[in-house]
């Protein structure tokens, strides 16, 4: 009786993980870049989940469709400098912590099931690092490093934009 109830579990349990990693994505890439300005400076550059156009040198234009800015729940539609768009929901906003989440749920971008968080961290009384992290599945008619490459090169221009910016400031 508790080797059925066992392999029961293990089964439930390998179901469940397995529906986890699908909802998370099975592709992640996570950059981190130091910047030579404190946390609270950073912090209120990137925080304001309708302007990412002010840092991001891709996206020409950020407004909110539903919701309030900076609320989880927030529906943001950033267009890109080619057109493009992509549809955001702000999942998770955290003042104290220096960081939020946030979804694609329709997007020019060859990917599915993504999902990202950005976050703030002193480094020091006058340093800081930005980590941008997300987990996603290659979209429809893309392969994985396709995927991943894309998201790599969307996070390294905007780290090092932001980086300029801050450091120009």
């Amino acid at each position: 009786m508790s080797r059925i109830y066992l392999a029961v579990l293990t089964v439930f349990f390998y179901v469940l993980t397995s529906i986890n990693a699908m909802a998370a994505g099975n592709i992640s890439v996570s950059k981190t870049v130091g910047v030579d300005a404190t946390a609270a400076i950073v912090w209120a550059k990137v925080k304001d989940f309708n302007a990412l156009n002010t840092w991001h040198p891709a996206v020409a234009k950020d407004e909110i469709l539903e919701g309030e800015n900076n609320k989880p729940g927030a529906v943001r539609l950033l267009t890109l400098n080619d057109g493009g768009t992509i549809n955001e929901e702000l999942l998770s906003w955290n003042e104290d912590m220096m960081t939020f989440s946030y979804k694609i749920f329709e997007s020019v971008l060859p990917v599915s099931d993504y999902e990202a968080t950005l976050t703030v961290e002193a480094t020091s009384n006058t340093s800081s690092k930005i980590i941008w992290s997300a987990s996603f599945n290659a979209g429809k008619g893309a392969d994985d490093q396709t995927a991943r490459d894309t998201i790599s090169g969307i996070f390294d221009a905007g780290l090092e934009n932001l980086v300029n910016i801050l450091i120009n400031q």
